[in-house]
C-alpha cells in the first residue's frame, strides 16, 4: 500500500496536479555580486544594511557556512540567490570552496532558476573574484551596538 501511495504521488506531481509541483525552469546568467550569510542578511541578527556584508561580517559568514546555513548571492541588483551548487560539488553547505568565497565580490556563471518566490543558482564558474571589496570594521564600527551594562 505504501508503494502504492508512492506511485500515485509521484504521478500527480508529475503531471502537475498538486500545485506548486512544476520544477522550475532554469535560465542561463552572469551576475556579478557578493556572497552573503543568508541568516544574518535576512533577519538582521547582526545588523543591518551593509553591516551584514563585506569585511564587516566576514568571520560570522564563514561560520554560518561551515555550520550549514545556506549562502547566497546579493545581485549588484539587490536580487538574492540561494547557491545550491558551486562547479561540480555534491553540496555547497560547509563546502571549502563556499568557505573561501564568502564576502567576496564575485562575477558568476550559472543557471538560475525560480519557485515560489525564491531564486536559486546553481554556478558553474566563478569568472571573477575581486576579493572582500565591502568597507571593514574601522567603517562601520562594532557591530552588532549592543551597549555597555549599566550605562
Amino acid at each position: 500500500m505504501k508503494i502504492l501511495s508512492a506511485i500515485v504521488l509521484a504521478g500527480a506531481l508529475g503531471m502537475g496536479l498538486i500545485p506548486g509541483a512544476q520544477a522550475a525552469t532554469s535560465e542561463r546568467v552572469q551576475i556579478t555580486g557578493e556572497i552573503i550569510d543568508t541568516w544574518c542578511y535576512v533577519s538582521e541578527i547582526m545588523g543591518g544594511g551593509e553591516a551584514i556584508t563585506g569585511t564587516a561580517h566576514h568571520q560570522c559568514a564563514v561560520w554560518c557556512a561551515a555550520g550549514g546555513i545556506p549562502v547566497g548571492l546579493l545581485a549588484e541588483t539587490g536580487e538574492i540567490y540561494m547557491v545550491l551548487k558551486l562547479g561540480d560539488d555534491d553540496t555547497s553547505n560547509a563546502n571549502p570552496r563556499i568557505l573561501e568565497i564568502q564576502s567576496n565580490r564575485v562575477v558568476v556563471e550559472g543557471n538560475v532558476m525560480e519557485r515560489d518566490g525564491i531564486q536559486y543558482i546553481v554556478i558553474d564558474e566563478i569568472v571573477e573574484n575581486a576579493g572582500i571589496t565591502n568597507r571593514t570594521h574601522d567603517d562601520y564600527g562594532v557591530i552588532p551596538e549592543f551597549g555597555v551594562p549599566g550605562q
